[in-house]
């Protein structure tokens, strides 16, 4: 679910322009899995979770930059070294590796969302909004993530015969809204 800060940092930062761009190209380093081995833009990245489009954003945004957005999104534990030794923070904090939120830290990150009191652009708002997966259900229009991942073993490494999934996200009907996780 960390793609929905993605999100807001691409359009803030303005390395994501719209819905569908940019659109870029897979390229065999990504070492990605089959099915997103093609090209991806912000829309289809959010519905599909496509990896490899969030560490090009990462890499686009830079260190620096990405380490200040998760500061000033006061998002989850805020570490972004990555994992112990590999100097990978930039493109692996998130996938089960240093950086943490809790289910009330998402909460309080998607309610800075929904009552735009980021440090961001409106674009940004607006943008990550419409490329967000949506659906329709019992009048409530919901607008959400999935995320998926292990549990850790003893010693934190992720125990690939334990996976987890989790949603998180809005809705909204008759102008209540409510943040879920």
């Amino acid at each position: 679910t960390f793609k929905v800060a993605l999100a807001v940092m691409g359009y803030d930062s303005g390395i994501l322009a719209d819905t569908h761009s940019p659109r870029w190209d897979y390229k065999p380093e990504f070492n990605a899995i089959k099915r997103d081995q093609r090209a991806v833009d912000p829309t289809t990245w959010l519905a599909d979770s496509v990896v490899w489009y969030s560490q090009e954003l990462t890499r686009k945004l830079g260190a620096a930059r990405f380490g200040d957005y998760v500061k000033k999104f006061n998002y989850g534990n805020r570490d972004i070294s990555g994992n112990p030794g590999k100097n990978d923070g930039l493109t692996q904090a998130w996938l089960n590796s240093s950086l943490k939120i809790s289910p009330d830290e998402q909460i309080s990150f998607l309610r800075g969302i929904v009552g735009r009191s980021l440090s961001v652009s409106d674009k940004a708002y607006a943008m990550t909004e419409a490329a967000m997966p949506a659906f329709e259900a019992g009048g409530w229009q919901v607008r959400g993530k999935t995320g998926t991942g292990w549990l850790a073993t003893r010693g934190g490494a992720p125990n690939r015969n334990r996976p987890v999934g989790w949603f998180v996200g809005w809705a909204e009907k008759d102008g209540k809204r409510i943040v879920f996780a």
